[in-house]
Formats: C-alpha cells, sequence, structure tokens
C-alpha cells in the first residue's frame, strides 16, 4: 500500500492563504491603484505576506512581511503576525509604535512555544508598514529588518529611500524609526520581500539593479503589468522561496474636495464654523447631510474649546464618506459613555457615534485628531437622530 503524501492538503493551504492575502474590490476614488503577486515556493507554503489596509481620513497603510522558514508552522505565524498588523492599524498608530507592539507580539510568541515540545522560534520574522495620506501627498514609513521599497517616480526614475534600519522582529530592545517622504501623483510604491531578488546564482545588489531596471521608464504603466514585468524579469521557473509583491500607484485626493478652518478658541466660533461647513455642504451637493454635519461639529468643536488647546483646526474630506476631522493641541482624548438619567451632560459622544458610521482619535506630534465619518447616504439627519434618541430612550431638546 503507498504511504499516504506528508502533506496531502499542501495545494489547498497555499490556495487558501493566497486567497486570504488578496484585498478586496477597490473603492469609488481609491487612493491607490494596486496590483499584487504571491508566489508559494516549490518546497510549499511559507512566511511571506502583504495587505493593503483601509485607515481613517481617507489613509491606507501597506504592509509586507517574511517569516524565515517554510511549512505549515510559518505559514500559521505569518496568519498571527497578519491579524496583529490588521488589530494594530484599527489604533491608528504611526509606523514605528506599530512595529514595536509587533515585536513585543513575537517576543511572546516565541517564549510561549519556547515552553512547548516543538520549539520553533520566530526570530527573523519581518516587516515594512507604510501608510500612505492622499490629502497631503506624503507617505510615512518604517521597517523591521525589511529590504527598503523601490519608487517609481512619474518621469521613470527608480530609487530606494534611505529609511532607518529596524531589527527583525521578536529581538527586542531597539527602538524603530520612521521616515517620510513626499510622494507625487502617479508615484509607485513597490513593496516585496526577499526572495524576489535573492538567488544563490547572484547576490542582493545585483538583484536589486535588476528590480530597478524592470521598473525604470515605465510611470504609465498599470501596477498589474509592472508586477507581471518584475516577476518575468527576476523569477526562476519554480522559484526556491515564497515571494510577494506589491505595486501602489497614488491618486491625490483632488482639492475641491477638501476644506479647512482655523478656530478660534472662543464658544461663539461653534455657530460660525456651523455655517461655513454647511455652506461647503451645499456647494459639494451633500445639503442633507447638514444636519448631521452641524450636530458633530457643534460636538467636536465645543469639547476642543472647552477641554483642548490651541491650535484648533477643523478639515472636511468629501471621500467614500464625508470625513469631519478636529484638531487641537491637547493629547487628552475623549471617551464614549451612558449618562445617567439625572447628568446634565455627557450624551454628546453618544449622539456623534450614532449619527456618525464610525469616530475615534488619532494622536499627531502637535497633538490630537478627533475624526468621523459621515456616510453618504440619503437617510436624513432628523430620522438618523430620532432613531438614534429612541434606541437610547432619551429625550433631548438639542438647540442647534
Amino acid at each position: 500500500i503507498a504511504p499516504p503524501a506528508r502533506y496531502p492538503r499542501a495545494p489547498e493551504v497555499t490556495i487558501t492563504r493566497r486567497r486570504g492575502m488578496c484585498p478586496g474590490a477597490a473603492p469609488a476614488r481609491a487612493p491607490l491603484e494596486v496590483g499584487y503577486r504571491y508566489l508559494p515556493a516549490q518546497s510549499g507554503v511559507s512566511g511571506d505576506w502583504f495587505d493593503v489596509i483601509p485607515l481613517p481620513g481617507g489613509r491606507v497603510a501597506l504592509v509586507v512581511g517574511d517569516v524565515v522558514g517554510h511549512g505549515l508552522h510559518a505559514a500559521a505565524t505569518m496568519g498571527r503576525l497578519r491579524t496583529a498588523v490588521h488589530n494594530f492599524s484599527t489604533l491608528d498608530l504611526p509606523p514605528d509604535e506599530l512595529l514595536s507592539h509587533l515585536d513585543d507580539l513575537v517576543g511572546r510568541i516565541d517564549q510561549d512555544e519556547a515552553c512547548t515540545e516543538v520549539a520553533a522560534a520566530v526570530v527573523g520574522a519581518t516587516c515594512l508598514y507604510a501608510i500612505y495620506d492622499p490629502v497631503t501627498r506624503r507617505c510615512v514609513m518604517a521597517r523591521a529588518g525589511h529590504l527598503a521599497p523601490a519608487l517609481v517616480s512619474p518621469d521613470g526614475d527608480v530609487t530606494f529611500p534611505d529609511l532607518p534600519f529596524g531589527p527583525p522582529l521578536g529581538l527586542g530592545g531597539m527602538p524603530f524609526r520612521s521616515a517620510e517622504l513626499d510622494v507625487p501623483e502617479g508615484t509607485q510604491l513597490v513593496l516585496y520581500t526577499d526572495g524576489l531578488i535573492e538567488d544563490r546564482d547572484r547576490d542582493l545588489d545585483e538583484g536589486m539593479e535588476l528590480l530597478r531596471q524592470s521598473l525604470a521608464g515605465h510611470p504609465d504603466r498599470p501596477p498589474e503589468q509592472s508586477c507581471q514585468a518584475v516577476l518575468d524579469t527576476l523569477l526562476p521557473a519554480r522559484p526556491k522561496d515564497d515571494v510577494a509583491l506589491l505595486v501602489a500607484r497614488t491618486r491625490p485626493l483632488p482639492p475641491d474636495r477638501i476644506a479647512d478652518w482655523d478656530v478660534p478658541s472662543d464658544p461663539a466660533a461653534v455657530a460660525r464654523m456651523r455655517d461655513a461647513a454647511c455652506r461647503k455642504l451645499d456647494e459639494w451637493d451633500l445639503s442633507e447631510l447638514s444636519f448631521s454635519l452641524e450636530l458633530v461639529l457643534s460636538e467636536l468643536v465645543t469639547n476642543a474649546i472647552r477641554y483642548g488647546s490651541e491650535p484648533i483646526h477643523v478639515r472636511l474630506i468629501l471621500d467614500r464618506t464625508l470625513i469631519c476631522e478636529v484638531a487641537d493641541g491637547s493629547s487628552t482624548s475623549p471617551h464614549l459613555r451612558y449618562a445617567a438619567t439625572t447628568e446634565e451632560g455627557g450624551r454628546g459622544l453618544f449622539l456623534v457615534a450614532q449619527m456618525t458610521e464610525r469616530w475615534g482619535t488619532r494622536y499627531t506630534p502637535t497633538g490630537k485628531v478627533i475624526w468621523a465619518e459621515l456616510p453618504l447616504s440619503e437617510c436624513s439627519g432628523e430620522k438618523a437622530l430620532t432613531l438614534a434618541l429612541a434606541d437610547a430612550d432619551l429625550d433631548l431638546d438639542l438647540d442647534l
């Protein structure tokens, strides 16, 4: 009787993890046009992965990582790290802080597995995390033991930015540092794992040069075609290591979809801010959102004036949703809570949460940004507020 295959379901695992890494359909007005490839090694599944993660404010995170080793253990560890990156990204952390949390996680995984009969350390895992902002047209990146990305400029030149080097994940004890780059419209960001350029028959510098040649001189080539051109140039027919490749062309948000104002630290400025925002909604043909936006702005700007510090700034962004951002110089973050029946305050953020699709806090070097996203739907603000108050058993007379 023929012995059973050692890993009879390995092809299914490979197909499943490849599908799991594929970003979903690009939303309307997406800030990036994305192409990607994942090629398993000849020996089977491994620990390479990539991801495209939407962030608040119309921003997008690009991630690529590699867990050293092959087999189902490397693939399972990759899945844990990929899930952790998704979870950490919901906290809206800058790249260097996110990698620090990921480094701690890998250290704990190593400690846990050292106590088992089959100890398989994860030391050697690498990651590159980048955040692209289509409003400012800037990209901030940090890396943990990973190769620097390639940048294809709108004129076709290819450069490898000098990012601060961080140790591989799991070593601990060393801080990570970020670098911020200007990214003109039409720039292509190329993220990849070492299996693309490293080979026994050539050194690292030769592989980087081949990558540069495969990308140079084609600024208008779609990302999908760039991916195929890179693979045709650098990879043999049967690669010995996993390869993850992600190419993203930037699409900045048009200036006419952005509006911002400086707000004086004066309660009387709240009404003027509502009027200015409603006029902008009229220009965008979104008058039906005026009621919701007035309520959200009243709460966020009032909180910034009362509890924050100058400078106070308001920004509206028209993207897949209507994004309202209120920035101030304080690092104190508000928290959603249920107010008692006898309390006069404490319901503002609850109403903001009910009137918006989602909201949150993003910390900056100079303070914080409270953001809220209003869906571009036809449901009137009055109806949404009525439903919110009914769910919360509240009876409020709001004078906006």
